[in-house]
């Protein structure tokens, strides 16, 4: 828990940073970026992340990896101010939280949407829309498919759930029934 905290922290001071500089979403882009390279180059990760190595050492290989993809002075200034303070294994919390706080910065929610067969582009369409209009803000859907659901869809919009499933809807009825209510 405390180091999502400390990864919401340095997530934000990034942002306001990119709001003073209007380079918000490059950074995006950039700590994003940096982010998947250390996920898929796990050999790299370690040269710069395991305790085993000394730190001067995995600092020049920081550098190194640095001035190899890139990045802006800023990128590159955060990602050394994260090895030093020992807060560079947090990278994809702080990822996480930077690319939500700048979602929220553009007024765009990222929002869920499960069914359970597949649905039309046109529907996704009107559901996007309709969940447009009752925020006000833009939405990204990201889609899926679970025939768990027996019908219907799952909708969830940050902490926000719309369940429409017929399996939540069979769950609560068998939930009525065994509470003695009629149905």
């Amino acid at each position: 828990m405390k180091n999502l905290k400390v990864a919401r922290r340095y997530a934000k001071a990034l942002l306001i940073i990119g709001k003073e500089d209007g380079q918000a979403e490059a950074y995006r882009e950039e700590l994003d970026g940096f982010t998947s390279l250390m996920a898929r180059e796990k050999d790299l990760e370690q040269a710069i992340c395991n305790p085993l190595y000394g730190a001067s050492e995995r600092k020049k290989v920081l550098h190194t990896v640095i001035d190899k993809v890139n990045v802006s002075k800023v990128m590159g200034s955060f990602l050394l101010l994260l090895f030093d303070k020992g807060r560079f294994g947090s990278l994809s919390n702080i990822n996480d939280f930077y690319q939500k706080l700048a979602d929220e910065l553009k007024g765009v929610l990222r929002a869920s949407l499960v069914s359970a067969t597949e649905l039309s582009s046109e529907i996704v369409e009107k559901i996007r829309t309709t969940l447009s209009k009752k925020t006000g803000k833009d939405i990204i859907l990201d889609v899926e498919q679970d025939s768990g659901l027996i019908g219907g869809i799952v909708t969830r919009i940050g902490d926000l759930v719309l369940d429409g499933s017929i399996k939540t809807q069979l769950l609560n009825m068998r939930e009525s029934l065994k509470r003695g209510e009629s149905v």
